[in-house]
């Protein structure tokens, strides 16, 4: 069968790398792709972009399985055009996907649902939003009610901060209609974790566990960004949590999506928040994989994604189970200069080893020019994944890597993986 990946960043790459392994699949295209999708034999990048020309792509080339990478096109409704089309697609419809494209709708889902979250209020007024920081005080956390390209969230440590957040979205307009609203919640302490799962409108399948690394510098400091690495699995999230963050989450979730009326497919990401107390909280839901979560995720899938879609698309996860490489993977991202505020464009790239069983190179800002070079076209580049059986051996086989790389201006986290290696001493296998 063929198939198509929607986007085209190192989410994509990776999806699109794992679902060419399929005995199943004869072509994998990749719209539209990137330097690393257009190198790889396997992958054809494909120059189209609006929802209905891509479904036109999905009928004249047979594909059956398209699978929505980014949030963007979720948000625009692409799953509800492929449909009314008859065309099978993985990913929530416009309606569902307001879990993710409005804080506001997701937070009073929650609240509405008993899903377990941070104390929140939506403002529209820049004065009121004012008032209400005054009386709850710092640390607290503004956020865009739309989606904004990971620009939306602004942990305030004092609440100056977050007077200049409010500011910044509702009054100065900075972030278009994305901002015209803000939810302002609590903030909450403790170690986040992502947990994603696959859901086909019932039933629901979860992928090994994961956590990334949002700051820019080491020791979590410097400003949010996209995820500068990720690896999988995520040692603080016990059996036990696993169990119950199912429980008190994402069942929750999916079935109270069924009873609001709509129903939810595709892949479910809860960011989650577990306190001292080994209690979970939701801090947001995407309506995708995370990247750069996903690239440690399915270097370590040893089952059939395509297999796996089929059963996602026809509404039967429940008779599958998946397996798991049981070593440890770990992804650093490689990210232009001035990433994440102006990222820098148009640099050489060198060095990049050849996939090998232990190390895997992730595409994600590049592109290739009219000579066949490797440029950078993005903030982040490249995601290097290391796989080994401790942590630390997963992160010296990515960072080996890491070092072999080369593009002017090209920084990356020298310590992912840290919180793994500080508090644990062993690393549960899902």
């Amino acid at each position: 069968m063929n198939i198509l990946v929607i986007g085209s960043g190192g989410r994509e790459h990776a999806l699109a790398w794992k679902l060419a392994q399929s005995v199943k699949v004869q072509k994998v295209y990749v719209a539209p792709g990137n330097g690393g999708t257009a190198l790889d034999p396997r992958l054809e990048n494909v120059s189209v972009s609006s929802p209905s020309e891509l479904a036109d792509f999905a009928v004249a080339n047979d594909i059956a399985i398209t699978v929505v990478g980014p949030e963007a096109p979720l948000a625009a409704g692409i799953v509800n055009i492929f449909q009314e089309r008859g065309l099978k697609i993985f990913g929530p419809t416009k309606e569902a996907a307001q879990l993710e494209s409005s804080k506001d709708f997701a937070k009073a889902f929650m609240e509405r649902h008993g899903i377990p979250t941070a104390r929140y209020q939506t403002f529209t007024d820049p004065e009121k939003a004012h008032r209400y920081i005054d009386r709850q005080g710092a640390p607290i956390v503004i956020k865009a009610d739309g989606l904004a390209a990971g620009k939306g969230v602004v942990v305030a440590t004092t609440v100056q901060q977050a007077h200049d957040a409010v500011n910044m979205m509702l009054s100065d307009n900075k972030l278009g209609d994305a901002g015209a609203r803000v939810v302002i919640e609590e903030f909450l302490e403790g170690e986040e974790a992502s947990f994603i799962v696959l859901v086909d409108g019932k039933n629901i399948l979860p992928l090994a566990t994961s956590q990334d690394h949002k700051r820019l510098k080491d020791n979590d400091e410097g400003p949010n960004t996209g995820g500068m690495g990720a690896f999988s699995p995520a040692p603080v999230v016990t059996p036990a949590l696993h169990a119950r963050i199912l429980r008190e989450i994402i069942v929750p979730t999916v079935n109270g999506m069924r009873k609001d009326g709509i129903p939810y497919s595709g892949f479910l990401y809860a960011g989650v928040m577990i306190d001292k107390d080994g209690h979970p909280k939701t801090l947001e839901f995407n309506c995708r994989m995370g990247d750069p979560e996903t690239q440690p995720i399915l270097s370590r899938l040893k089952s059939d994604l395509a297999f796996i879609l089929e059963h996602a698309v026809n509404g039967t996860l429940d008779r599958i189970e998946l397996e798991w490489d049981r070593r440890i993977a770990l992804g650093v991202v490689l990210a232009s200069a001035g990433y994440p505020e102006n990222p820098q464009k148009g640099a050489v790239i060198t060095g990049i080893p050849k996939e090998s069983e232990n190390c895997i190179v992730f595409h994600a800002g590049t592109r290739l020019d009219h000579d066949g070079r490797l440029l950078t076209s993005g903030g982040r580049v490249l995601c290097v994944v290391g796989l080994a059986d401790s942590m630390r051996m997963a992160q010296k086989t990515a960072y080996d890597a890491v070092e072999s790389i080369y593009f002017e201006g090209v920084q990356y986290r020298h310590d992912i993986g840290w919180r793994a290696l500080k508090p644990y001493k062993t690393v549960p296998t899902t």
